[in-house]
């Protein structure tokens, strides 16, 4: 079977789009046929245990429900099996390790502007975070061991109260199944579930935002704050006494009604907001540039060479002829555009692709910068 047809269950993607996205869960048997996960619990502990990754430890002692955020130690990790139940969960392995990146690919017929990350999560027998739900779409991929998942369509999403966790309070199973190695289970937001863990038990969470109406719409005003002129100020000369010096008067509301209803925008201004807001890395993401850069001619080589790769943390979108990397803005021509569309889509660019000297000035740019390397075994080694 095409592996892409095997990863959505026999559905063909526009099927699947047409009757499960953003509906209804779906439980694929081998959608990754042989997986048995990227790391295993001692390598990811390793990475929540790092100053540049998101990491929680939920534990549940005396039924109780306890979360930790980063930083961690290996220390905060060692006895928890002897104290009760506990998960830890990894947020962004993608960027971290290659394997991860090359696993999130085979979702790419979801658009990129939707993708949140890969989440992985370790679980001994028992452990899990308790019935909730997210408000975003989640393929859940089983890795090592074996996880019951248990999901609920319901409409009541009463939370427990005092709980440092999105805890349903009244969770009522309506389905539930034991997946295993290279199972999956595709989620769309708001369906409640649970998942506790058989035994020894890590699953791939892969998992794509869907943003508040309410914060876009805060961000879009911080992104127009900075693109916006009105001229003039606020003058009265025909100011009047007033009975009532507290009230805001009339004359002042509408003058300056009139200033602010000159603030604008277009469908190219939302654009530009989407690419630059859904493309800005996360706080704690930061670049390094090469501990000893490549002149502009060696880099130019070397991607003649062995193309180029987009570094694991870059975010690179597209629109119109604008493309859209790491929160920043490049209006670039139409052949330009074509040759970065194809770096975002396939996030590498092949040997000998032939290159405008805007686009190869850019590239160059984002290689000191840090945002992509030249495709080579030395450059790969960065994200080891």
């Amino acid at each position: 079977m095409d592996t892409k047809l095997a990863l959505l269950g026999g559905l063909t993607v526009n099927e699947f789009l047409r009757d499960y996205w953003q509906k209804k869960p779906l439980l694929i048997r081998q959608a990754v046929p042989g997986f048995k996960g990227l790391l295993g619990p001692q390598q990811l502990i390793d990475l929540a245990c790092r100053d540049d990754v998101q990491a929680r430890l939920v534990t549940y002692q005396r039924k109780q429900w306890k979360l930790r955020q980063e930083p961690f130690e290996p220390l905060d990790f060692e006895g928890l099996s002897r104290k009760g139940k506990w998960s830890v969960l990894v947020q962004g392995v993608n960027h971290f390790l290659p394997q991860a990146a090359d696993l999130i690919k085979r979702f790419s017929f979801i658009p990129h502007a939707r993708l949140d990350d890969l989440m992985v999560s370790y679980a001994p027998k028992g452990g899990g975070v308790g019935p909730h739900f997210d408000a975003y779409d989640v393929f859940l991929l089983q890795g090592l061991g074996h996880r019951r998942w248990q999901i609920s369509t319901q409409k009541d999403r009463t939370l427990v109260e005092g709980a440092p966790l999105r805890l349903l309070k009244s969770f009522k199973v309506e389905q539930e199944w034991v997946l295993e190695a290279g199972d999956m289970l595709y989620l769309p937001p708001h369906c409640g579930h649970n998942g506790i863990a058989e035994d020894d038990c890590m699953t791939y969470s892969i998992g794509f935002r869907t943003p508040w109406y309410q914060e876009l719409a805060e961000q879009f005003l911080v992104y127009l704050q900075d693109r916006i002129e009105i001229g003039g100020t606020y003058a009265d000369p025909e100011l009047k006494a007033q009975r009532h010096p507290s009230e805001i008067s009339a004359d002042m509301l509408q003058q300056v009604g009139k200033a602010i209803r000159k603030v604008k925008w277009d469908e190219e201004d939302v654009a530009n907001f989407l690419g630059s807001y859904l493309s800005e890395p996360k706080p704690h993401i930061f670049f390094d540039a090469p501990a000893k850069s490549m002149t502009e001619g060696r880099f130019a080589q070397a991607l003649e060479k062995n193309g180029a790769v987009l570094d694991l943390k870059t975010q690179m979108l597209c629109h119109g002829n604008t493309v859209f990397i790491n929160g920043d803005a490049h209006p670039v021509g139409q052949g330009c555009y074509r040759i970065l569309r194809e770096l975002a889509d396939a996030r590498m660019l092949p040997p000998s692709r032939k290159l405008t000297r805007q686009a190869a000035d850019l590239l160059y740019q984002w290689y000191l910068d840090g945002y992509l390397f030249p495709n080579s075994k030395q450059g790969s080694n960065r994200h080891e």
